[in-house]
């Protein structure tokens, strides 16, 4: 009798070449049929870091740099309290410290954000670990705002950005490749930060603080999420929206306040509900049988508003694997 061989890869069995090629190594070996996956899984990798570097060269020749603008560090709120310069620009940060701690004790505390995948814990201890010393770096600047200081706040921003991306991969897309992922994007958001710092171009920073805000949304509308509460990403990604609206409008808020205060500080209170949202979706989620994303859902809800509201028959969505067995002779 001959192996039984199933695929359960979804992907994969939608390649038409590459399942032909398993067809024909099956009569050969299963041990074959293994290599043959890895090779493949491997090579399409290279290919998607290749193109992403590719894409980032012909990026950095294409584009002007990006100088730090001085004016950057003149904010409209620079009061004294207490003899802290900048104070309320310094005392806002303090949210991020407190939850960053909180987070990372939820982490550790006999699992209680119920975490059910290898680097997961891994991706959320840096998210935290970034969040937390972002408390510290930000008000470190906010002391003194100089291209000195502004390192240590945008280093910790950098390591929470990077950690989010490694654990939507592991959670989403591939748990192995999302868990390899993490040291490298944490290297990535280094070192985009060492080369503003040292060539006083912004372009692989802002590529590093931008691109999550894009992707994230994206992913967490269109792919089918592992637990429970997936809307809480959106309510994270808003904030975040807002907090860079009020950043901008630092002045413009201060005066509508009349000095009482300013936008860069409402930017602080509102990225600090990011975490914030981030740490009850980790704490009330449940892992789900039937993985739905989030525009089927919408879908199902809007196709029911068409129909004037008459009741429409309750509609699910699986994904399952198709064993292909050899038959008998």
């Amino acid at each position: 009798r001959r192996p039984r061989i199933s695929i359960s890869d979804n992907h994969l069995a939608g390649d038409r070449t590459f399942f032909q090629s398993i067809c024909f190594l099956r009569f050969l070996s299963p041990n074959l049929v293994l290599i043959q996956v890895a090779v493949v899984m491997a090579n399409r990798t290279v290919i998607v870091w290749i193109v992403a570097m590719v894409c980032f060269v012909v990026l950095m020749f294409v584009t002007p740099a990006i100088p730090q603008d001085q004016e950057y560090h003149d904010f409209a709120d620079q009061r004294e309290f207490l003899g802290i310069p900048n104070a309320l620009n310094v005392i806002s940060n303090v949210p991020f410290f407190i939850i960053g701690v909180i987070g990372l004790i939820l982490c550790y505390y006999r699992n209680f954000f119920k975490l059910s995948l290898q680097g997961e814990l891994c991706g959320w201890t840096f998210f935290y670990i970034g969040v937390a010393a972002v408390g510290f770096g930000s008000s470190y600047y906010h002391l003194k705002p100089n291209d000195a200081t502004l390192v240590w706040d945008r280093l910790p921003m950098t390591i929470a950005f990077t950690s989010i991306i490694a654990i939507f991969i592991i959670e989403r897309i591939d748990e192995r490749k999302g868990t390899f992922s993490i040291i490298p994007l944490l290297l990535v958001g280094v070192v985009s930060i060492l080369f503003w710092r040292y060539f006083d171009d912004l372009r692989p920073y802002a590529l590093v603080q931008f691109v999550p805000c894009i992707a994230i949304p994206v992913m967490a509308i269109m792919l089918p999420p592992m637990y429970t509460h997936s809307s809480y990403w959106l309510w994270a990604a808003g904030f975040y929206l807002l907090a860079k609206v009020e950043e901008a409008a630092d002045d413009t808020i201060y005066n509508w306040t009349h000095h009482i205060v300013s936008g860069h500080t409402l930017k602080h209170l509102c990225a600090a509900m990011v975490p914030v949202f981030l740490t009850l979706m980790l704490a009330k989620r449940d892992i789900i049988t039937e993985r739905v994303s989030l525009l089927q859902i919408w879908k199902v809800s809007w196709s029911k508003r068409k129909a004037n509201g008459v009741e429409t028959e309750n509609q699910s969505f699986s994904y399952t694997s198709v064993p292909v067995v050899e038959s008998r002779e």
